[in-house]
């Protein structure tokens, strides 16, 4: 039987259980993903969970706001994102996937376009959840794809010829 005073009263008991539960299934089927994700943007492992799992928290805070997984899961996304930017700012240095080159070559790219090419290419991600997790539009992610394409392309035919 509903009780006004009592619905009332479980309201913030059933929504922190539902960002509990939400928090809980999406960790589970995303962690991985958006440490892998992270670790191509900033220096080492270690730092991408820490921002991860800082991520996560936010998410969980924020699910009141956001109601549902596809919205969490694109929060997610550019809170990962920007949390790796904030990293990146302090310490700097290049990302350490295992190809050296390759992770030599990232890192020589400006933020925004290893961002977009992390994003698009290795996230699978389309223009439009890519424009979302950056904070820019579709046209500025075209834009950074291409010069990264472009700036790697260079960077690594200069590197195999040697």
């Amino acid at each position: 039987m509903n009780h006004p005073v009592v619905d009332a009263a479980l309201a913030p008991i059933r929504a922190q259980l539902d960002a509990d539960r939400a928090l809980t299934s999406m960790y589970g089927d995303h962690y991985q993903r958006l440490v892998r994700l992270a670790a191509l943007l900033v220096p080492d492992v270690a730092t991408a969970e820490m921002v991860v799992q800082d991520s996560f928290a936010a998410m969980h805070t924020a699910w009141r706001r956001l109601g549902d997984r596809d919205k969490a899961l694109a929060y997610l996304r550019h809170s990962v994102v920007n949390r790796s930017r904030s990293v990146r700012r302090r310490p700097g240095g290049p990302s350490s996937p295992g190809n050296a080159a390759v992770a030599g070559a990232l890192g020589s790219l400006p933020a925004r376009q290893r961002e977009a090419l992390v994003l698009r290419y290795y996230g699978d991600l389309p223009e439009a959840q890519v424009a979302a997790a950056m904070g820019v539009s579709e046209r500025a992610v075209r834009r950074h794809v291409d010069g990264a394409i472009a700036a790697l392309r260079g960077v690594l035919e200069m590197d195999s010829r040697w």
